[in-house]
Order: C-alpha cells, then structure tokens, then sequence
C-alpha cells in the first residue's frame, strides 16, 4: 500500500530531520569496516543491520517503537531488488506486473505492509564500505522528505509498523534496495491462496493482543497481474490498493443492527479469535486481497493488519 501519511505533531523535529540524518548517517558510517573486498551476498546481514540501527534511532526520534528484522520480508524484498537492479528499473512493481502486496502474500505473508524503494546508478566503488555508506545514504535521502512530498518518511516512522525487511541487490555499479515493513498484529489460521471464482472462503485467526479491537475488513478485487513493459517499469508511479472494496462489518449481538439493517458477518470472540464468511464475488477471474482493520485502544485510529491475496482463475 502507498505511504498513508498520519498526523505528526513535531514539526519542530521534522524541520531539523536533515541536520539529525547527517548525525546519524556519520554514526552508522562510523560502523562500517575501514575496508574490504567487494560487496558480495555475505555482506548483505552486516548492511541490512547497519541500516536498521539507522532506521531504529529515527523512530526513536519521532517517538515510535523500534522494528525488528523479518526473515520472509527480506526474501521478499531480496527477490524486488534482484528483479529491479537487472531490469535496470525503479517501480513498486516487478517484471511480472505483481504489486507488493502480491508478492509478501503470496510467498505466504499474511500482514498488512508498506514499501519503499530506491536505487543509485553510479555508485563511487563496489567494496563492501562503499556499498554501505550508498545504502546509508539511500535510506536518508528518503527520510529527509519534507511534506508534502515525504511518503517515504511517513513509511519509515509510521507508528504501527512492527518489523522490516531490506533487500539489497548490486549488478556493476547499480544498486537497488528495496524496503519492506510489515505490522504483525494477528496469527492465521491455513487459508487458501487459490480458490474458484465466486467462492466463499472462511478467514479466521487471532489478534497477537487479546486487548487489541477490531474494527472490521474490507475486501478489494482487481485483475490478474500481467507483466509491463519495461518503460512503464521505469515511470516513477506510487501504489494502492483498488477502489471500491467490499466492507465486511463485526457481527452485532441479538437484537443489534446497522443503520442500513445489517447485522454483520465477522465473528469476534473475547478471546480475540475470529472468523469472517469472504465471498469472491466476481464472475471474472482476479486477486481477491482481505485487509483486516484494527484499533489498539479506541483513543487510536484504526490501521490495516493483513493484506491476503487469494488468486481466482
């Protein structure tokens, strides 16, 4: 999903974000070793902490809670900048026309996620140093953004993301990194990934946090991806999720209705289980994705928890 920007009240901080990166990106660069061969696979988890230390003490900055690695997300984000540094392109979406949603979905992710991506063309050597202080640099370029053009900075310090993923990827002297952050709030119950068109599939689950509301789930369709051309790959364009999407309400108790007369479908349980009838209702054949919406207390805005994409054909 594009950057969804949220009401930040430090202005003041916001103002100074560029003095306070070039602190940062000199106290990470101090980390770096002094020298070393080429940049090669094994250096990727040294530069993929490098640039969470970085990340993490500005949200601390902003007041947010620090990320922690996910393994699937960096996979994920791996196979983007490996599919981006050979296409010689910048775009949320690959050679296979798949949006980052599709791809954390589908490679068994089932939480709600955000992406930013960035690349170089001509970095200034290949060492493993070299390549990190361009990563460095990459990630501060984008969280130096001042509004109203600051998507990447909102995505960096967006309070209810939970853990990230780097993907790295170098052919000569092209670099891409790809960033994937995730907010891990529910546990799955298997679920199918591909299903007939106008099925009716069950979701069910529960919240990590028992405490945690729920607030309802939206289910968006749109056509099955096919792959762009490579000058439409290299057209800088942001992503969403498709219009239109069905609401799914919380079932109400006896005697309880909606405005509109409904009395809700998805099942919430005190114990923070769930469960919710989804039916995939085109005649088409499509991706189906199911965002779950939550609250962490009612004094929060509600914020999407899963994004699963269920493929009909």
């Amino acid at each position: 999903m594009s950057p969804t920007a949220i009401p930040i009240s430090r202005r003041t901080f916001l103002q100074a974000g560029a003095v306070f990166a070039a602190g940062l990106n000199n106290l990470a660069q101090a980390q770096i070793a002094t020298e070393g061969a080429r940049f090669n696979d094994e250096d990727i988890p040294t530069a993929r902490n490098t640039v969470l230390k970085l990340l993490n003490a500005e949200r601390a900055s902003a007041g947010v809670p620090p990320l922690k690695l996910d393994e699937l997300a960096c996979q994920v984000a791996e196979a983007h900048a490996l599919d981006m540094v050979k296409g010689q392109f910048l775009s949320h979406w690959g050679t296979d026309g798949r949006k980052p949603y599709h791809r954390y979905s589908f490679a068994g992710g089932i939480d709600a996620i955000q992406e930013n991506v960035s690349s170089l063309e001509n970095i200034e050597a290949l060492t493993a140093k070299a390549v990190t202080v361009s990563l460095i640099d990459m990630h501060t370029s984008m969280y130096t953004e001042t509004p109203p053009k600051d998507g990447h900075h909102q995505t960096i310090i967006y309070p209810y993301h939970t853990h990230v993923g780097f993907g790295i990827a170098l052919r000569d002297y092209r670099l891409r990194m790809d960033q994937i952050y995730v907010s891990k709030y529910v546990l799955l119950d298997p679920i199918q990934r591909r299903a007939a068109r106008q099925a009716t599939i069950i979701v069910s689950g529960r919240l990590l946090n028992r405490t945690h509301i729920i607030k309802g789930a939206q289910v968006y369709y749109e056509s099955l991806p096919t792959p762009p051309a490579i000058d439409w790959l290299r057209t800088p364009r942001s992503y969403g999720m498709p219009e239109d999407p069905v609401q799914l309400l919380v079932k109400l108790p006896a005697d309880y209705y909606y405005v509109n007369g409904a009395k809700g479908t998805l099942e919430v349980r005190r114990d923070g289980r769930f469960r919710v009838p989804v039916n995939l209702f085109r005649r088409e054949p499509g991706l189906y994705t199911i965002m779950l919406w939550l609250k962490r207390n009612e004094k929060e805005p509600s914020f999407p928890a899963t994004q699963i994409c269920i493929r009909c054909e």
